[in-house]
């Protein structure tokens, strides 16, 4: 798993963002109510980061210190819209969460984009992020969240079914 210093490399705008003394996000509340724990990789970036918009594009959801809940209801409400499309055949037999190896949204685009982990192991580090493209394109990456971001902006990592242009050669990170 790569750390978030390695995707602040690939995306240093995102810095302006970091809260020097970190974000206390009740972690046992949140994966209580979720029922899973959450991959390290993604739990250091929700210590260092809130939510953050990457070009204008991209929203990486991480939960709020104090309303974890809040979180884990978007998650549920995510797995709902996922299983209308499951139910549709329109998932290459990917199962929403909480089903066995069911996929976990942690961030979507502004054109219909969405990126999930497939719960696929106990181990939630060794889920791998899978993303449905707008135009209904399924892809599945071996990574971490945040390994999946950097190689992103670094272009080592090509989505298929995103946009043409994205990444841009200078992406903005707002918060």
């Amino acid at each position: 798993m790569l750390r978030v210093e390695e995707l602040e490399a690939a995306l240093p705008s995102m810095t302006q963002w970091r809260v020097p003394a970190g974000r206390s996000v009740d972690w046992t509340a949140l994966e209580a109510d979720l029922g899973t724990a959450l991959p390290s990789d993604y739990r250091s970036l929700a210590e260092a980061y809130p939510a953050l918009v990457v070009d204008d594009f991209l929203f990486v959801s991480v939960p709020r210190p104090g309303v974890e809940t809040s979180w884990a209801s978007g998650a549920r409400e995510s797995a709902e819209i996922l299983q209308d499309l499951y139910e549709m055949g329109d998932t290459e037999d990917y199962v929403p969460y909480p089903r066995p190896g069911g996929l976990l949204r942690w961030a979507e685009s502004n054109e219909g984009d969405y990126l999930y982990w497939r719960m696929s192991s106990p181990d939630p580090d060794s889920w791998p992020v899978v993303v449905r493209g707008a135009n209904g394109d399924w892809s599945e990456f071996p990574v971490g969240a945040v390994e999946f971001l950097a190689g992103v902006y670094r272009r080592t990592i090509d989505v298929p079914g995103l946009p043409e242009g994205f990444p841009s050669d200078d992406p903005k990170v707002v918060a």
